[in-house]
């Protein structure tokens, strides 16, 4: 089975709803035949590269609230986050263009790295004092090596705008074409959606739900009449291959 992630670095209920997700596939006896893919959602695609400012300041001028409103709010989402044995630092962090980490997780993707690096750049975003939008190239590239890629790579990718920018375009094309308007969004098998970080309880369900719900495969036989019932069937297996 596949679970599809749609999710943003910059986004708390992102880094929260991972947790929960990931509590919920730790208990699921199927779990080892779950692959989980990450994939690309910018919450705030038009900020150009360079534009940072303060998570409050933002805050109050795109939902039009008190400065101590987003306060109000950081504290309850860091509150949510501890429940989930997560840090999250609810003064003093940083917003910005997300699309460079994006580009860099599909090339963490390509060399199986992208869950490690996707928790990294959680973490260094939510958790510790240091931006990763500020000096934004420098800091990604550490943190790509934390996550075991080649540094000298990934400061490839990030010096050429193209790079890996179509993988991040077509998640955000899928997302729109399944009706994803916000992150974290989950699908499972293409078949359930599950928006937003719901508790881990709910993520069972879905996960097994979506298990059971799972068509079993149907075999196509040979319709020839004159044909025994294994005709057409040479296959290769642990003893060998048939031979006709």
């Amino acid at each position: 089975m596949r679970v599809e992630i749609w999710s943003d670095i910059a986004c708390p209920w992102c880094y929260v709803g991972k947790a929960r997700f990931e509590k919920a596939l730790a208990a699921f006896p199927h779990r080892d035949q779950v692959e989980v893919v990450h994939r690309s959602f910018e919450l705030d695609p038009g900020r150009a590269k360079g534009d940072v400012e303060p998570v409050l300041k933002m805050l109050s001028l795109k939902y039009g609230m008190s400065e101590a409103q987003a306060r109000a709010g950081e504290e309850n989402l860091g509150a949510q986050a501890a429940a989930e044995g997560l840090a999250y630092r609810t003064e003093g962090r940083d917003h910005g263009n997300t699309f460079d980490m994006h580009r860099l997780l599909h090339f963490a993707k390509a060399h199986g790295r992208q869950d490690e690096l996707l928790q990294i750049l959680y973490r260094a975003n939510f958790a510790e004092e240091r931006s990763v939008f500020a000096d934004a190239d420098g800091r990604l590239v550490e943190l790509a090596a934390e996550a075991g890629l080649d540094a000298d790579a990934a400061r490839a990718v990030l010096a050429d705008p193209d790079a890996y920018a179509d993988e991040v375009r077509a998640d955000e094309r899928e997302a729109a074409a399944l009706g994803a308007n916000g992150v974290p969004f989950f699908v499972l098998d293409r078949t359930y959606g599950v928006s937003g970080a719901q508790p881990a309880e709910v993520f069972t369900r879905a996960l097994t739900q979506a298990w059971g719900e799972r068509s079993p495969l149907t075999l196509l036989r040979s319709t020839d009449a004159d044909a025994g019932p294994d005709a057409g069937a040479e296959v290769c297996g642990p003893d060998g291959c048939a031979v006709p």
